[in-house]
């Protein structure tokens, strides 16, 4: 019970921060045709704020399964990467269909206060995601009953506040990091081209921001490559 009331405090912030970028969510799907339930079904079964952003684009667009498929798996990779590291810091009782189960919850946040851990309880796990988990759908819920009965220009301007969050994740590490704002650059230049340019603007969305991101990454992989701690120390 003590290590479910550590991972439940550690998890206040967390859950307080999604409260208020899920209910930007919310409103969006709201924006888009989607139904009140509609909306806090995807918050409760899907857990992932730049995935459920690109799903609810996808899905306004009904046949587009394979895009969707694409898009998923290639903006929800972070998380198996971030399990496998995380897997290396849990005890022996985190495993089986507790790892299934809990594997749900894998955030950035969460993953983030998790590998703080020297060692991670299945029950302190559980403890940490359950407010976030609270608090994603709470907001979720919150704004799309308030996006029934607000005015289109206030639904409107509260739909930028979702992208006002991806930019507090990539402002900090490009201001520090030159590799990074380069990579962010490039990502930003390629959205544009298929944005705007006759024959790329054709392809659906969800494929054009895998191919971003892949492209993006390889770019930084190719011109910014990490060293080696070998080769660091060989330099």
């Amino acid at each position: 019970m003590k290590l479910y009331l550590k991972g439940l405090k550690a998890g206040i912030p967390i859950g307080l921060g999604y409260l208020s970028v899920s209910f930007t969510f919310g409103i969006m799907a709201i924006s888009l045709g989607f139904s009140w339930w509609q909306a806090v079904i995807i918050s409760a079964f899907t857990l992932t704020s730049a995935g459920q952003l690109a799903a609810i684009q996808v899905m306004v667009n009904p046949g587009q399964y394979f895009t969707m498929l694409i898009s998923q798996i290639t903006i929800n990779m972070r998380y198996s990467f971030m399990s496998v590291s995380l897997s290396q810091k849990v005890s022996k009782r985190f495993s089986g269909i507790k790892r299934w189960l809990l594997g749900f919850f894998m955030t950035d946040e969460i993953f983030a206060v998790a590998s703080t851990e020297d060692k991670v309880e299945p029950v302190f796990f559980l403890g940490l995601s359950t407010l976030p988990w609270i608090g994603w759908t709470l907001g979720t819920l919150l704004g799309a009953l308030i996006g029934n009965i607000l005015p289109p220009i206030i639904m409107a301007s509260l739909c930028i506040a979702i992208y006002g969050m991806f930019l507090a994740i990539i402002i900090p590490p490009a201001k520090k990091s030159k590799p990074i704002l380069i990579v962010i650059i490039v990502a930003a230049l390629l959205h544009c081209a298929f944005y705007y340019l006759p024959l790329l603007r054709e392809i659906p969305s969800g494929i054009s921001i895998s191919v971003c991101a892949i492209l993006a990454a390889v770019s930084g992989a190719i011109f910014f490559p990490i060293k080696d701690k070998e080769d660091a120390d060989n330099a």
